[in-house]
């Protein structure tokens, strides 16, 4: 079934589980994730990627959802802002093994409904891994208020496709990307890179939850990941040593009780004003 489309390629995230890296530009077999799944909509009329804008995808629209890394439905939301065309593919940004087959077979699925999608191994929906008639999901996302994609293309009653090939496979840890790349050396390069990450995670996890019982403090109090964010900006903004310097302050103002709920937000927006006036 050939169809007038665009391709909507989802590529943001936290990628939590492979250490915080740039999953959509990690490597399978010599090329990007994203790269990859681009080349499965050759016959796409405009390439949307809502993510960081990248230099092997040439012509491609890159948008943001608001904030980044709100979740997919934001980001969903941002993508079918610049979709004309009837028909959209909906793919994320991290399947290896997705063809422009596989695309089309999904389209020939779609022809009377309203879209489809891959069914895994078990016959579970993949939510981005589909195409969609673009009215039918203008119209759902209009007035939807959850962040599940189930929630929002459940309803919508798409046909499920499985397919042989693995095409719904998604590569969310160091094991997924290592089986992708097949013994691929830059596959088994990231991949042991995230597991040397996700092992220093663990071990600042487990820090920190001892220093919190040695100081008394409830771990729930400790937003970690927003303090890890505010060295960083102002080790990269200010220097390095500023960094934990910061950190204690924070901690003195918040234990003297002057630290408001956005103090943290403005200790970062200060080392990002900082870096762009000693830049200039």
């Amino acid at each position: 079934m050939s169809v007038r489309h665009d391709a909507c390629i989802l590529a943001g995230g936290m990628a939590r589980r492979l250490g915080g890296q740039d999953k959509p530009g990690l490597h399978v077999g010599g090329r990007p994730l994203v790269e990859r799944v681009a080349a499965a909509v050759p016959d796409a009329r405009r390439l949307i990627v809502v993510g960081s804008p990248r230099p092997g995808l040439p012509g491609a629209v890159f948008l943001r959802e608001r904030p980044p890394g709100a979740g997919p439905v934001p980001a969903l939301r941002a993508g079918m802002t610049a979709v004309t065309a009837p028909w959209v593919a909906l793919l994320a940004a991290d399947l290896p093994f997705l063809t422009a087959g596989h695309v089309s077979a999904l389209f020939a699925a779609a022809e009377g409904a309203a879209g489809a999608v891959l069914l895994d191994e078990e016959d579970r929906q993949q939510w981005l891994a589909g195409v969609w008639r673009t009215a039918e999901l203008t119209r759902a996302l209009d007035g939807y208020e959850g962040r599940s994609l189930h929630g929002l293309l459940g309803p919508l009653g798409p046909v499920g496709l499985r397919l042989p090939g693995k095409p719904w496979f998604d590569c969310d840890t160091p094991d997924d990307l290592l089986r992708a790349g097949d013994g691929e050396p830059d596959a088994a390069e990231n991949a042991d890179k995230a597991v040397d990450e996700e092992r220093a995670m663990n071990v600042l996890e487990e820090w920190t939850e001892l220093v919190c019982r040695e100081l008394g403090v409830d771990p729930a109090r400790v937003d970690r990941d927003a303090v890890l964010d505010l060295t960083k900006e102002v080790a990269h903004g200010v220097a390095r040593p500023a960094a934990p310097l910061t950190a204690y302050l924070l901690g003195l103002a918040q234990g003297a009780g002057t630290a408001g709920d956005d103090t943290l937000k403005r200790l970062i927006e200060l080392a990002q004003e900082w870096e762009r006036k000693t830049g200039d």
